[in-house]
């Protein structure tokens, strides 16, 4: 066990880390407006000034757990007409394709206790162009590209900063900080480095009584008292200015009214800009401080900052320094070399080490209680009536108070059910601890809705995400078991039982037919239809959706699988098997078509799965949209070995009893093969070749870059409905949205998005392990190659994983058009993992920093290292227990069903 692993042991190693957000202005949490318009309630403009309620933002950031202690990077380049405290981005509102952060940040390191974290930002030397950024951004119509903040020239001949920052942990509450200034220009440039602590505002609510304080205790020594956190000193090197000021709201300039308060959260701002020396504290104390470096670096030239966070005086804070930092480094390297021993590609490292890194820094603490923000606060004026009728009304149990895995902490700095979920996959590489207390957490009473309804996003709880949760549970416990030898069946049965009431909620809430036929709405995929699925349908009726019920086939497949897992030590489980198995076959059928069911899913004429349009006359009809709605019953397919059978035996009889009595729930569907292993799929072979020929075509689903979200074909033959004089349509858009009818930037028709990908390879992985060898369907559809469906699923893989590695022109494909990013030594070996990539050539797409849906990259290079390797293995891949080339190893059912 290497030193990092040990710590791991230890949960006051986690008590500081990257905690804060990138952006808590124009959130939900932060907004008290009648309208609920939470993109105009708190601007970037105002974010200076506003003392926040429920969380605090900054610069390569880090807090305690609780966030009452927070630590950031301020800049000023004495051309700004405002420090840079906080990313700048659009709103929701401003950009021609949603909100979009106008900064390059790059987080490049951290271990899983954050012992070592190390990141990246790009300041410019030249004036930031917040106007222009914004003007352009709102003159472009949704056919055109966002400007991006490169095009304004600003990063011409290198005139920026390269900030590198990082934090070494001595002991878990004694943090070491370096920052690296460069000056990548020819010509000397000035900068103010303003490293920031501050308070989070926690007594103007009127709950706490007693205020903190930081004040000097020496030269460069700042004291640091809080009655609940306790003490601390944070020693800076050298000899800067120290400024004070509070963390208040400055209310004079933002609602012309006087509170009575001295300092304000902007005092720093107004002091260094404004000249305003009665903007800070002479006193030297306050709840807010900034050490202030002015500093004058030459071309090419850099300058080197240290900084000390400890509970404890230390005579000699700076002494062993370097000798701790190279400690740390070391180990961080010894941890990660540990876990990426199989991938021989030194980018591939690179890659999914960045990628790691991404999904450990986008760590945050989430502070909200509805009834609060409901009801307003005691010192507050109340917030206005329409609030009680408005968003989350009906959550009024939710009380967040967690460290949480965020989808990215500027552009969603909220959690989402299922984005959390498929985070929880790639950070149990690194931490299977923390990625079982995400999933335990979004399931305890203080998230789940009494009814059994997990939350969806703070935009709306009450949204319906994808039934994900048992997947990915079950996939966290394998990989904690087989990496890291330890089976917690605990938390596999805690887990199961809060998800019978989810499971419970799905069947009473979204199958209003009673047979078996989901709905859900929207389900995570924005755009993928023709209407909006979460609103009433212009026709009336409703829609029988294919994801929607394929996502339960799925999810009745996993809850079995975990129902299996828990059966070998408990028999009592066993019922729970037969249960969900049987529920499988309804739902099953029920897509295939029935006696009870005449229309079903599945297409006969073009071999596809279609939603089903039922209109109030009796009507039906398929809506012939080739999109993942169609894939996504692919993705119900879970295979179980022929020892099942035999450690099972009443079990299998009852089934079969079952079967014998509904001998309708058989057809089109596959069960045992040739005395072997079982498997559960919605496809039976004919259909599952139907599916893959379209799949697999180039000119339709399969880019060079992974599945398409649509398929292409509907670039030159869109989907066109005409109802009641109007014309809805679905056209193939590889890239940016051209429909802002669900999110801004969110599009879901044409480019490749990692989550449903990663779900595909997984099924063809474990049909390959029912069908075997010699079973081939030709891979590219038309090329005349043929693979067996693990080598599919490699392929698939290798195309994913291809969008951040150097291609034969040395470029990412991920960084597309730009020269800077491509070729450029400082740029083009950092790594962004953007929310989906272009359909046709790969570039990224959306929130440039989700990692923790496109991070599952780093999952990928870790099961697929066939690719890193000259020998090929025949089978097995999927799993992480498997072993060297050449070395046969005997898999269990248990650890095949992911």
């Amino acid at each position: 066990m290497n030193a990092e692993q040990q710590r791991l042991e230890n949960n006051g190693w986690r008590k500081w880390g990257p905690y804060l957000t990138d952006r808590q202005w124009g959130t939900v949490r932060e907004d008290y407006s009648e309208n609920g318009n939470a993109w105009d309630n708190t601007t970037h403009d105002m974010a200076r000034s506003k003392a926040y309620r429920w969380g605090e933002e900054g610069i390569a950031g880090i807090s305690d757990d609780r966030q009452l202690l927070c630590f950031a990077l301020a800049f000023w380049n004495k051309k700004d007409p405002i420090i840079k405290e906080r990313y700048f981005g659009l709103t929701g509102n401003e950009g021609n394709h949603g909100e979009d952060v106008k900064e390059y940040y790059y987080y490049l390191d951290s271990t899983p206790t954050h012992s070592y974290m190390k990141m990246l930002y790009k300041y410019p030397q030249q004036e930031f162009p917040y106007g222009w950024l914004v003007d352009e951004n709102r003159r472009r119509s949704r056919t055109e590209p966002e400007f991006e903040l490169i095009e304004t020239g600003i990063f011409d001949e290198d005139k920026y900063f390269d900030v590198f920052v990082e934090y070494v942990k001595n002991k878990e509450e004694d943090i070491l900080i370096k920052i690296t200034v460069h000056n990548r220009a020819a010509e000397k440039a000035f900068l103010n480095l303003l490293p920031t602590a501050w308070f989070r505002n926690t007594w103007e609510p009127g709950y706490d009584s007693g205020i903190p304080q930081l004040s000097v205790s020496g030269k460069g020594h700042v004291l640091i008292e809080h009655k609940t956190l306790g003490n601390y000193n944070l020693y800076c090197e050298g000899n800067p200015g120290l400024l004070f000021t509070d963390n208040e709201t400055n209310s004079k300039r933002l609602y012309q009214y006087d509170n009575g308060k001295n300092f304000y959260k902007d005092g720093i701002n107004n002091y260094l800009v404004n000249d305003d020396e009665n903007a800070v504290n002479a006193e030297k104390k306050g709840t807010k401080f900034t050490a202030d470096y002015d500093l004058e670096i030459e071309g090419g030239d850099y300058k080197e900052i240290r900084l000390r966070f400890a509970n404890n005086e230390l005579s000699s804070p700076f002494g062993e320094f370097d000798k701790i930092f190279k400690s740390r480094l070391k180990e961080a390297d010894d941890f990660y070399s540990d876990l990426q021993k199989s991938v021989s590609i030194d980018d591939a490292r690179l890659v999914q080490r960045q990628a790691l890194a991404g999904m450990l820094w986008g760590k945050q603490f989430y502070y909200f209680n509805i009834k609060q923000w409901l009801n307003g606060d005691p010192a507050h004026p109340s917030p206005p009536h329409s609030r009680k009728n408005g968003r989350n009304r009906d959550w009024r149990h939710l009380t967040n108070a967690d460290i949480i895995s965020m989808p990215d902490k500027w552009e969603y700095p909220w959690y989402a059910a299922w984005d959390l979920a498929f985070h929880c996959i790639p950070l149990a590489l690194v931490d299977p601890a923390f990625a079982k207390h995400q999933l335990s957490l979004i399931t305890q009473e203080s998230y789940m809705h009494p009814n059994g309804q997990l939350p969806a996003y703070e935009w709306n709880f009450g949204d319906v995400n994808p039934p994900v949760h048992a997947w990915a549970t079950y996939f966290v416990f394998q990989v904690e078991k087989k990496i890291y030898g330890k089976e917690d069946l605990h938390f596999l049965k805690t887990v199961f039982h809060k998800l019978l009431l989810n499971f419970t909620w799905w069947v009473n809430r979204k199958d209003p037919s009673g047979q078996n036929v989901f709905e859900g709405g929207f389900l995570g995929l924005d755009n993928i239809g023709v209407f909006d699925r979460s609103s009433a349908l212009p026709t009336g009726g409703r829609l029988e959706q294919a994801d929607g019920t394929a996502w339960m086939a799925f999810y009745c497949q996993n809850m079995l699988s975990i129902a299996l897992e828990l059966a070998s030590a408990d028999p009592v489980y066993e019922e729970m098997v037969a249960k969900f198995t049987e529920h499988f076959y309804w739902i099953a059928s029920a897509m295939n078509g029935s006696e009870s069911k005449k229309q079903k899913m599945w297409n006969e004429e073009e071999n596809f799965f279609y939603d089903l349009l039922c209109l109030p006359d009796g009507r039906t009809f398929h809506m012939k949209i080739r999109s993942l709605v169609g894939l996504l019953p692919l993705c119900a397919a879970t295979v179980f070995e022929s020892n099942v059978y035999d450690r099972y035996p009443e079990l299998l009889s009852r089934i079969h009893s079952f079967l014998e009595q509904h001998s309708e729930l058989k057809l089109n569907m596959t069960a045992r093969r040739n005395g072997g292993n079982g498997l559960l799929s919605v496809l039976d072979e004919t259909k599952l070749r139907s599916v893959l020929a379209k799949m697999l075509d180039e000119n339709e689903f399969l880019s060079e870059y992974g599945i398409r979200s649509i398929s292409k074909y509907h670039e030159q033959n869109p989907y066109v409905l005409h109802i009641q004089g109007q014309e809805f349509r679905v056209d193939y858009w590889p890239g940016e949205s051209q429909n802002s009818m669900f999110g801004g930037n969110s599009n879901w028709r044409g480019p490749i998005w990692f989550p449903i990908n990663a779900l595909i390879v997984r099924a063809l992985f474990h049909s390959y392990e029912y069908y075997g060898e010699e079973f081939k369907v030709e891979c590219p559809t038309g090329s005349g190659k043929f693979m067996n469906l693990y080598e599919v699923g490699q392929e698939i893989s290798r195309r994913l994983i291809s969008i951040f590695l150097r291609n034969e022109k040395q470029q990412r494909p991920f960084n597309g058009k730009f020269e800077k990013f491509q070729n450029d030594p400082h740029w083009r070996d950092h790594i962004l993992f953007y929310e989906y990539f272009h359909g046709d050539d790969g570039s990224g797409v959306g929130a440039s920093h989700q990692t923790g849906w496109s991070g599952f990259v780093a999952m990928l290079i870790y099961l697929t290292d066939v690719h890193w390797r000259s020998e090929k293995r025949k089978s097995g891949s999927s799993l992480p227990e498997d072993p060297e080339p050449g070395v046969k190893k005997k898999r269990t059912v248990k650890a095949r069903n992911r």
